[in-house]
């Protein structure tokens, strides 16, 4: 199945992109789609302890079992205004 996953602030800066298209098994989990994350981007995974999930407009526990089409957003706990 096919996930976007979005990078907000600092997110963007390390990865060097607002986005990415993943294609996962169906059953995927967050916390699965987060390591496939860390494994492409090793600058991230030093952040984990401090990086929200959300899954469309609502925060995702990492054991939440994602859909097709899902969007997953990737951001830091305190965002300026």
């Amino acid at each position: 199945m096919t996930l976007r996953v979005l990078f907000w602030s600092y997110f963007q800066e390390r990865t060097g992109t607002t986005s990415e298209t993943l294609e996962v098994p169906e059953g995927t989990r967050v916390s699965e789609v987060l390591a496939e994350i860390h494994r492409r981007w090793p600058m991230l995974e030093p952040l984990k302890g401090c990086t929200l999930v959300a899954v469309g407009v609502d925060y995702a526990d990492p054991e939440r079992v994602l859909e097709p089409g899902d969007e997953i957003s990737l951001f830091p706990p305190v965002q300026g205004g």
